[in-house]
């Protein structure tokens, strides 16, 4: 009898890495995934989120239909109905809205960046609300602003070694992609292999995280004040001459206005905000500015804090100062493949056919003018306003792939928004949530394993394809259910394809392929090149790399980076850390969960079983706590409930509470969301003036053990 068994060469797409994989099927079920080892972007690596793929496609309580609420919001009541009168009633909602306020009293929401990302913003655009609500203000996006202005593009560390060299020194700051898999489309394990190679490691982090065991130099900063660190190694390298020559004087802008800035930020001001020695500074910066190449891996804890924004502009500022750009083991520009029509932000943000909103539109509930720098519609101000009507309340909402309540901060307000304020929610999720719970109707959408793709996001040196290899109910791809929306609403300018397929063709079609025949190919990859500068010049209004920035001196803010302490720390608030002595991490992510996502899988929550609470044994000690207690944590604006997990790799006065807790295994509607949730502990009152960001990493708190009353 002939076997029915085959694999399928495809690309995961359970978080940001998109390793490539192997689809191992017994006829048309898919019975495991496995990484691929002829893969040059994972080489054969797969973290468990990869490996629980099919058990997240093939989980009962997938979401398998359209979804209508019949009771009232929040009470589990729902009536299954058809995809056609699911988009009937869409358009029929949106429009009326439309119609009688205008498209600005419509917002579409989405969660990290996914596939349908190219569509969602697309569809916001041509619908013309300026309403765009995701979590690009503290996630990823501030580095790709900053990185605008100060160069032109989005610099990555190059540790694929296209060039032939592989960094000397790394830099890994705020950065932990090794123990969570993957991050910004480099796979952990290939980083991983060019630490290893380093002759020089440096950690710089608030914890003693897995890779800090091999560095040559481990920082172990003060939560938050990442940027005075930065400051003082600018210093260092300008004071002692160390900054590459050749590079300020031909291709940088502000050089001098720099050194003058930086002049009183030595080590010896930065060692009291940091906690990290001037000399121990001073070592850090000579090693980083001497091995070449040296390049800076960057992570979200950049990001999240009030000077995230300035911060990333430091860094930025370090690897220029040192001439680390662009050359071979350094910080590298990506070449896209030629002939692929781009569809990541990173390479265009204007896609042919987008309709961009108008102008009168921009700065309404946007950001009310306070964050220049913002990416988007700031979710706390959005959230806030929808309460308030303060300056006017959106009426509908598409929320695609986000479980605000868990992954934003105020989820009570969202909660409130949504049950009470909002005149009509739609949802589309794999499974049903507490979010989704609030919804007037909720869409079943296709996990990766259902989705045919171009996968081109976040790896700009090469594209991927995703194959359709599973079909669960009547799950749809997000992106199929935003065209016939947009279609029926008539913005057909800004979706000019009949279908994604022929979209999917576009893309392809100047390579002379069709999508079914790149589904064969797998990969096209670019032929990388370095020192673009040198012929094509920095896209920024100088033409250089800018130290000093003309662009924020355009928008009113300091050109150069400038250190800000964050709001609720144990030296802005003395008083209040009295009665919350710990200063309060969380948004650090797992290596079995990405986000909210994913703790209804079995195999994932016997690896992972309970949130935790990182606190160092001398501090627990002292609260009468023991490894393994289940405690409290309290902010002066919440608390959550997670078990106490002990660590000599954090301070004395440091905690670290994992993020996006729920429990799916609970009663619907709540399914416990509120008892575990690490973001409600943040207030809305410290943004980072810049973006918007809010400081996940800089907080205050206290911690007691559960039973007992705070003391």
């Amino acid at each position: 009898m002939k076997s029915s068994s085959r694999i399928v060469k495809s690309s995961c797409r359970g978080c940001h890495g998109v390793c490539q994989v192997l689809v191992h099927l017994d006829g048309d079920k898919i019975v495991r995934v496995s990484g691929d080892p002829d893969s040059p972007t994972s080489r054969g690596f797969i973290c468990p989120k990869g490996i629980a793929a099919p058990d997240m496609l093939y989980h009962p309580d997938r979401l398998k239909f359209p979804m209508r609420r019949i009771g009232p919001r929040g009470a589990n009541e729902w009536e299954r109905i058809s995809w056609d009168a699911a988009i009937s009633e869409m358009v029929d909602r949106f429009d009326t809205i439309r119609r009688e306020s205008g498209s600005e009293y419509l917002a579409v929401a989405q969660g990290t960046g996914r596939p349908y990302t190219e569509f969602t913003i697309r569809f916001a655009n041509a619908l013309g609300t300026p309403n765009f609500v995701n979590p690009g203000h503290l996630c990823y996006l501030p580095r790709v602003i900053a990185s605008a202005i100060t160069m032109g593009a989005l610099p990555v560390s190059d540790i694929y070694e296209f060039g032939g060299k592989s960094p000397a020194c790394i830099i890994n700051w705020g950065c932990n992609h090794v123990e969570t898999g993957a991050s910004d489309g480099m796979c952990g394990s290939i980083f991983k292999k060019a630490a290893k190679k380093a002759e020089k490691l440096i950690v710089i982090d608030p914890r003693r995280i897995g890779l800090a065991e091999e560095a040559d130099h481990t920082l172990q900063i003060r939560p938050g004040t990442d940027c005075a660190l930065a400051l003082a190694m600018i210093q260092t390298i300008i004071s002692e001459g160390l900054f590459d020559q050749a590079f300020v004087h031909d291709h940088s802008f502000g050089f001098d206005r720099l050194a003058e800035h930086v002049r009183s930020f030595t080590p010896e001001w930065a060692e009291p905000i940091t906690r990290i020695p001037s000399d121990q500074i001073r070592t850090v910066a000579r090693t980083y500015a001497t091995t070449k190449p040296a390049s800076i891996q960057w992570g979200n804890g950049i990001d999240t804090s009030v000077n995230g924004f300035q911060t990333g502009r430091a860094l930025l500022i370090l690897m220029g100062l040192t001439g680390n750009i662009d050359v071979p083991g350094g910080n590298v520009i990506w070449v896209p493949p030629s002939k692929i029509r781009p569809k990541s932000p990173l390479i265009d943000m204007s896609v042919a056919g987008v309709q961009f909103m108008p102008p009168e539109k921009k700065a309404l509930i946007l950001t009310k003018g306070k964050y220049p720098f913002a990416p988007n519609c700031h979710p706390p101000t959005f959230w806030k306003s929808v309460i308030t009507g303060d300056p006017y309340r959106v009426r509908g909402i598409w929320i695609v792939g986000s479980n605000p309540l868990l992954t934003a901060t105020q989820g009570l307000t969202i909660e409130k928004a949504l049950r009470d304020h909002m005149e009509y929610t739609v949802v589309s999720d794999l499974f049903m949530t507490p979010t989704a719970q609030l919804a007037d109707l909720v869409l079943p959408a296709a996990h990766w394993l259902e989705q045919d793709d171009v996968v081109y996001m976040h790896k700009i040196w090469c594209v991927l394809s995703r194959k359709k290899l599973a079909q669960i109910g009547e799950t749809r791809d997000d992106r199929d259910v935003i065209f016939d929306v947009a279609h029926r609403l008539g913005l057909h300018e800004a979706f000019p394809w009949p279908d994604r397929h022929t979209y999917l063709d576009w893309l392809l079609e100047e390579t002379g392929m069709s999508f079914d025949q790149f589904k064969e190919k797998n990969i096209l990859m670019s032929e990388m090149r370095y020192r673009k500068y040198e012929t094509d010049r920095f896209h920024t209004p100088s033409g250089k790399f800018e130290f000093y920035s003309n662009v924020m001196e355009h928008e009113g803010r300091p050109p150069m980076p400038v250190y800000l302490e964050p709001p609720l720390s144990p030296l802005s608030s003395p008083e209040l850390s009295e009665k919350y002595p710990f200063i309060l991490m969380s948004g650090t992510k797992k290596l079995e969960f990405f986000h909210s996502e994913m703790h209804q899988i079995r195999l994932l929550r016997k690896m992972h079983p309970n949130p935790i609470v990182e606190i160092h044994p001398a501090a627990a000690e002292r609260c009468g706590i023991s490894d393994g207690d289940w405690v409290y944590v309290e902010s002066p604006y919440g608390r959550a409930r997670l078990q106490a997990r002990f660590s000599e790799g954090i301070a004395t006065d440091v905690v670290n509470a994992e993020h996006a807790w729920w429990y799916p295994e609970a009663s619907p509607p709540d399914y416990r969301w509120k008892e575990s949730c690490a973001n409600l502990l943040y207030g809305d009152d410290s943004f980072d003036p810049d973006t918007g960001a809010e400081p996940l990493k800089s907080y205050l708190c206290t911690v007691y053990k559960d039973g007992l009353e705070r003391t």
